[in-house]
């Protein structure tokens, strides 16, 4: 009887809860902020967000830019039912453009794990600009915004001023509550925002969730030339889907034993760095069959060792050989993307060219708006003469690239200002990433650490992934919770040691000796070496310094 009372008692709370929700909700756009238009409405769970939630959609920064087209920042909140106290902006990747749906998402979690799920309100925005349709501008549209100077700024970082104190005041206007934490969360280039806003914003957030950062993203577009110049002169012959596949199991054989067992992931990477031979992979006669011709595996070579000037200066950062190179994100993002509209090319030749030539280059480079106009200006690109326009200004355009697009203390970080807040970073990094060169990061936390005098594990940590490319894929173990851990260590003051690694069942790339095994993903500088017990479990791994 008891049991049947209260059953209308919680059906009641329930709908009264959703109707105070729901009246809220409504009542968000009376108090916009002014100069700002946003409409509100009240969503059921959706897939992504598993909670009922009221969806602002907003609006502000109406103008028109020096290149006569009309720009404003868009945005989307969600405001889950069951807030948290918790507030996470969601740093967009790519060329942003669009506003994507504000769930607070990164490679490695499993949808219950968004941030949108454990009670965070959650922002996103296109960055300030609209990107143009691909009927009207052709490829190059999504890069099109950054022939306004204002448009390149606001990308690059100034759209996070701008929209961080407006989420504020409409959340805490919701909830009638304060924020009580507040993150930012994004991988690729929402990895590089989250890390120049650590600099330039250092009190904006407690935590920074930060996924494949491409830390000096114009000098990473570099590659993009030098890829698609060495695999031109590889012509006609091409590197095959079989031709990788076997290179990478060439990796796995020299250095899947490093870390003292053989499970198809290599951990002990900077051993292998040390100890893989790619020419063992040459073949020596025309009878080898397991094997690549020399002129390939030289192409290989060179693509890893990163773009260079003619005087040998590197001008990014050279790769890290991990099992991920035979990959089909690897391969879409460097050798042959199997897109129609791009003529099957590689996605640096069409979305990388797109954004080398308009977005990193001062003055910005009409390419045409073609796949193969857009290879072409890849081919002919001059790495003496154009390389040195990421650094370039002008009186159009006062920023050059790499200072709107990098932190103002990339080459020397301290972070000294994110720090004395109080804030804690994670960062994480797939060893096989064909976009952003996770030696790049690993130097990047060199420098922190050297300037901090080996402390810098006080607030940052990195954690490499082995076998991932650019996202999940590979042979690698893709779930993996570091939200949790960013939020254990803010919160709780819980350092972010070990962080548990399983394999993702919607991967197919995955070997079935992965499909059960759980691996610890240790902070750098240590790795996660086999002790004794059971293979399959992370409690038989140590963290420790790289044999």
């Amino acid at each position: 009887m008891k049991r049947l009372l209260l059953l209308p008692l919680c059906f009641s709370l329930l709908m009264g809860s959703a109707l105070v929700h729901a009246i809220a909700c409504d009542r968000l756009a009376t108090i916009a902020p002014q100069g700002i238009q946003i409409s509100s409405q009240r969503y059921l769970p959706d897939g992504q967000s598993l909670t009922p939630f009221c969806l602002v959609k907003g609006q502000m920064n109406d103008r028109i830019g020096a290149d006569g087209k009309p720009y404003a920042l868009q945005f989307e909140l969600r405001l889950p039912d069951y807030w948290q106290g918790r507030f996470a902006y969601q740093f967009n990747e790519g060329n942003d453009g669009y506003v994507k749906p504000a769930v607070g998402k990164v490679a490695g979690l499993a949808p219950n794990q968004y941030a949108i799920n454990r009670g965070f309100a959650v922002i996103s925005s296109n960055g300030g600009h609209d990107a143009e349709p691909i009927s009207t501008a052709g490829l190059v549209g999504s890069a099109l915004f950054a022939r306004d100077p204002q448009a390149r700024r606001d990308y690059g970082y100034d759209a996070v001023r701008k929209l961080y104190p407006v989420a504020r005041t409409l959340i805490q206007h919701y909830y009638s509550a304060p924020i009580r934490y507040s993150y930012g969360i994004g991988e690729g280039n929402g990895g590089r925002l989250a890390m120049v806003v650590a600099s330039r914003f250092p009190q904006m957030f407690n935590g920074l969730l930060v996924g494949s950062p491409g830390i000096k993203l114009p000098q990473a577009a570099l590659q993009y030339a030098w890829d698609a110049q060495i695999l031109h002169r590889l012509s006609p012959q091409t590197l095959t889907t079989r031709d990788m596949a076997v290179f990478a199991q060439g990796v796995l054989k020299q250095c899947d034993g490093l870390d003292g067992i053989q499970d198809d992931l290599i951990f002990a990477s900077e051993a292998c760095q040390r100890h893989f031979q790619p020419t063992l992979l040459a073949c020596k006669g025309e009878f080898d069959r397991y094997c690549l011709a020399p002129e390939k595996v030289a192409a290989i070579v060179r693509m890893q060792q990163g773009p260079k000037n003619s005087h040998g200066q590197a001008l990014y950062s050279d790769w890290v050989y991990d099992s991920g190179i035979g990959s089909a994100n690897w391969r879409r993002w460097r050798i042959q993307s199997g897109v129609r509209v791009w003529q099957d090319k590689p996605a640096s030749s069409v979305l990388g060219a797109a954004a080398l030539a308009n977005i990193f280059m001062t003055p910005p480079v009409h390419t045409g708006t073609s796949p193969s106009a857009l290879e072409a200006y890849l081919l002919g690109f001059d790495f003496d003469k154009d390389a040195p326009q990421i650094y370039a200004n002008d009186s159009r355009f006062p920023d050059s690239a790499m200072t709107f697009m990098a932190s103002p203390e990339v080459n020397n970080p301290t972070l000294s200002a994110f720090q004395h807040n109080d804030g804690k970073m994670i960062v994480f990094h797939g060893n096989s990433d064909p976009v952003f060169s996770i030696k790049s990061t690993l130097r990047w936390y060199q420098d922190l650490d050297f300037n901090l005098h080996g402390k810098a594990n006080q607030f940052v940590r990195l954690y490499r992934i082995p076998g991932m490319p650019h996202g999940e894929g590979g042979l690698s173990l893709g779930r993996f919770d570091t939200l949790l851990a960013l939020m254990n260590w803010v919160e709780k003051q819980q350092t972010a040691n070990r962080i548990i690694a399983t394999a993702s069942t919607a991967n197919p790339e995955i070997t079935p000796r992965i499909v059960d095994l759980e691996r610890p993903l240790c902070p750098y500088p240590t790795t996660a070496i086999y002790r004794q017990g059971d293979v399959r479990l992370a409690s038989s791994f140590a963290c420790l310094k790289k044999p």
